[in-house]
């Protein structure tokens, strides 16, 4: 559908607001900024930013919805014989390969994990975040395993898969807070998703194989 002119501006709006947020954290710091600041900044009230990001740690994570549902997307949407594991490192090696800012392969994002570094609520937010996107998986899982639901299996996989996501994601940030290019991150994260592949057992490898067609 056609995008129609409210809400070309709404987004619009939302965005403008979210990019001047940015630059003040980048410049000052998390906390430092006040929202009455960036509204200012942003030329819109304070209740506008409110109507758009409800809390203050929306406007640094404003693509939230989109890192909590990945990994539960991949896994619900894998191909007729590929098991949720391989098809999580399938998609991580296409991300990194890519150099998807989704998992912070950008030049200068080292200055985006100083930020989070330096806030509390940076830190907790990204912590529940994570425990977000493993329940979504945990979902996932435990409705294709049907009968077997309320077994252990879905979130003990879940967790598993949770805890690929999150290494890679946090090798690529120690990369790039040393100094590494993008590029130069992404050729040693493909390396260490070879090494986890091959230190995971059979049954995880196994585990909610799609049955070919």
């Amino acid at each position: 559908m056609t995008e129609g002119l409210r809400e070309r501006k709404k987004r619009q709006t939302r965005q403008h607001i979210s990019d001047v947020a940015t630059g003040l954290f980048l410049e000052r710091g998390f906390d430092a900024v006040t929202i009455a600041e960036i509204a200012a900044a942003a030329d819109v009230s304070v209740n506008t930013v409110y109507n758009y990001f409800p809390a203050k740690e929306d406007l640094f994570l404003d693509r939230e919805d989109d890192v909590v549902q990945w990994l539960a997307t991949v896994v619900r949407s894998r191909p007729a014989g590929e098991s949720a594991a391989e098809a999580v490192l399938r998609a991580l090696r296409a991300e990194v390969v890519a150099l998807s800012p989704r998992l912070g392969l950008i030049d200068g994002y080292d200055r985006f994990m100083r930020v989070i570094g330096r806030s509390q609520a940076l830190r907790s937010r990204l912590f529940d975040m994570r425990h977000r996107a493993v329940g979504a998986v945990v979902d996932v899982l435990a409705e294709e395993a049907g009968a077997e639901a309320d077994g252990p299996l879905p979130a003990l996989v879940a967790s598993q898969l949770g805890w690929i996501h999150g290494h890679v994601v946090e090798f690529i940030q120690h990369e790039l807070m040393a100094g590494r290019t993008a590029a130069e991150a992404s050729r040693a994260a493909l390396g260490v998703l070879d090494e986890i592949e091959t230190l995971l057992g059979d049954r995880l490898l196994g585990y909610a194989r799609r049955p070919a067609v």
